[in-house]
């Protein structure tokens, strides 16, 4: 069976992240996750815990400094790391696996963990990491895969062997039909114009502003936990806006079911990234109009399917004409992009390229 040692960048967490929902699906695979080191002081948990029939996970110790530069400090720490991923490997009889780095702090056990095959998986930026590591671990990886263009072609300065890959979607519990009305929304009597996401603090809450106050007619929903969202105090004065708080990810469907237009709205310090959320995936697979803000001198995603506004009264502009939308070839062009998206189908083309290349034999 195959092996593979996985370096995450995000802990193993109820909501599955694009790590997970890869790792969940390698095919004919046993899989030893490893968390990342957590804060300094933290205690460490040396034991392990089976989420799947072959998949484990671990917790690397924590650090006592990030900083390379603390040079005593930083390599007793990273040989601490390395011994306990060592003797984790060797307890589940591992030898010579696949290594999947989805941070460039994987960078660091290059030399020290023997193994058959190199992937690096660049998801995002890394602001945190030096420049080195991630340069190092991609000109050491077999394959690259990263997640949108522009990651893609800064890897591609050095390693060739790059193929883009997408975020993906759960496409098969957003496109299922006759989902019931969360209780939530009985009261709402207006068309639903919905947000589904994290309000954070740099979300761009402007185009929400001049929509209540132009549609006061329409019921304006975000679902999703706020994480101190500067604009939010302003746009919930208005009667027609509804914040419903973060809700159970198994229940997000139907939410979105009952939209009639599902917004996309952007982060400003996400303003040059390409990167395309799962989210709007998710939206696409549910078949509903979506209204999306665009970024400056964006090249549109999906135009054939998606409203993208260049400005905050055009993306009302917009919103009434999602509203006004009729037929299914629309809808059903959209469940297509979705089902493109689905996590297995992200899954299976990571299967066929490391087959391809001789990683999975």
């Amino acid at each position: 069976m195959r092996q593979i040692v996985c370096l995450a960048g995000e802990n193993w967490q109820n909501v599955p992240t694009r790590t997970q929902q890869l790792m969940l699906r390698m095919k004919d695979a046993q899989i030893l996750f490893f968390e990342p080191s957590p804060p300094k002081g933290s205690r460490h948990d040396r034991g392990s815990r089976r989420v799947r029939p072959n998949l484990i996970v671990c917790t690397l110790p924590p650090a006592l400094t990030a900083e390379p530069s603390n040079s005593f400090f930083y390599r007793w720490s990273q040989r601490r790391c390395v011994r306990y991923l060592q003797a984790v490997l060797d307890k589940h009889h591992f030898r010579d696996p696949v290594l999947w780095c989805a941070t460039p702090e994987g960078a660091q056990y290059l030399e020290d963990v023997a193994y058959r095959g190199l992937v690096y998986d660049c998801y995002q930026d890394w602001p945190a990491c030096p420049d080195p590591w991630e340069n190092d671990l991609t000109a050491a990886a077999d394959v690259v895969f990263a997640a949108s263009p522009d990651l893609m072609g800064r890897r591609m300065l050095h390693n060739p062997n790059v193929a883009l890959l997408p975020f993906g979607c759960s496409y098969s519990m957003f496109a299922k039909e006759g989902l019931p009305r969360p209780p939530a929304l009985a009261r709402l009597r207006g068309p639903i114009l919905g947000f589904v996401g994290t309000l954070w603090p740099d979300l761009d809450l402007t185009p929400l502003l001049y929509l209540a106050q132009a549609r006061p007619d329409c019921d304006i929903v975000l679902v999703g936990p706020d994480r101190g969202c500067v604009m939010l105090p302003e746009l919930e004065a208005y009667p027609n806006v509804h914040l419903l708080g973060a809700v159970e990810s198994v229940d997000l469907p139907d939410y979105v079911a009952s939209f009639q237009v599902c917004l996309y709205l952007l982060r400003r310090s996400e303003l040059q990234k390409d990167i395309i959320h799962s989210r709007l995936f998710d939206c696409l697979s549910s078949g509903r109009p979506i209204v999306a803000m665009l970024r400056p001198d964006q090249v549109e995603h999906f135009p054939d399917v998606i409203y993208g506004a260049h400005s905050p009264g055009e993306f009302v502009q917009l919103c009434s004409t999602a509203l006004a939308e009729r037929g299914s070839w629309i809808r059903e062009r959209r469940r297509e992009y979705g089902r493109a998206a689905a996590w297995s189908e992200r899954a299976n083309e990571v299967n066929r390229i490391l087959e391809s290349i001789g990683l999975f034999t």
